[in-house]
């Protein structure tokens, strides 16, 4: 069962400098939602606080609220890992383990979780995430073959498949397809679509035709100017958003004005 996401008045710092401010918003549980916005407006920041990410780099911190389903992920006592096993992650670049087999890299983090499997459902649990993720036919002959051995675009539906091998409610993707062409990207298009069934997708894509292709809705991140914090302009359903947005910054955007 996916989740919902529910953010409140948080503000992220890296030590003194403000990166993002004062985001309040609802992430619909089983749909895709993108966040747009030019370059070093916070929203690839803002999506690693979803899983808190973002504290992995020194002197980053979180004030506000981020919960799923009513709990809070900043709480005393959360588990950071734990976190991070509900909200699986997919980065910008494809990054397979390289010194693992296709197979090791899809079962890597449930082996990090420290979960043991029999071989049986290791077989079983590989071919689900690889069938899920799109990949198995193409790879199911060469699973121990190493994973880096496979195009852009085969590594990173791999990525997706260690993602929901460890059975996550909420993926995560940053920019997932800005290293792909274009048809390594449509086929991450057509996997996000399906992922969606059975997850909470959040995208973050420099791509608004990709934005406007792919989610049901879309935030818009701006930045006023270099050293200011990264504010949600606006959110709303993915057509208003490209259609008819509310404000002039967001319609500046998409129309090309700046950014």
């Amino acid at each position: 069962m996916s989740k919902r996401i529910d953010v409140n008045d948080l503000n992220i710092y890296y030590g003194s400098f403000h990166a993002v401010a004062d985001v309040t918003m609802q992430i619909e549980a089983r749909s895709v939602t993108a966040f747009i916005g030019p370059s070093g407006c916070g929203k690839s920041t803002f999506l690693r606080t979803l899983n808190r990410m973002h504290e992995v780099i020194p002197g980053a911190t979180v004030q506000g609220q981020v919960s799923i389903d009513g709990r809070d992920l900043y709480a005393k006592g959360v588990d950071p890992v734990d976190v991070r096993r509900e909200v699986g992650m997919v980065f910008q670049r494809p990054n397979p383990f390289p010194t693992m087999s296709v197979k090791e890299n899809v079962l890597a983090g449930v082996k990090l979780n420290s979960q043991r499997v029999t071989t049986t459902a290791a077989d079983e649990l590989t071919e689900r995430a690889l069938r899920a993720a799109n990949l198995w036919e193409e790879v199911k002959d060469r699973l121990d073959k190493p994973g880096s051995g496979l195009s852009g675009g085969q590594q990173q539906r791999l990525c997706i498949a260690r993602a929901i091998a460890v059975q996550p409610e909420v993926i995560l993707m940053d920019e997932p397809c800005s290293a792909l062409d274009p048809i390594s990207t449509l086929a991450i298009e057509d996997l996000i679509a399906e992922l969606k069934e059975e997850y909470t997708v959040v995208i973050v894509t420099h791509n608004m035709q990709q934005a406007a292709r792919v989610s049901d809705r879309t935030g818009f991140f701006n930045i006023e100017a270099t050293g200011k914090p990264g504010r949600l302009i606006e959110m709303d359903e993915t057509p208003k958003i490209f259609n008819n947005p509310s404000d002039k910054a967001t319609e500046d955007y998409i129309s090309g004005r700046f950014g």
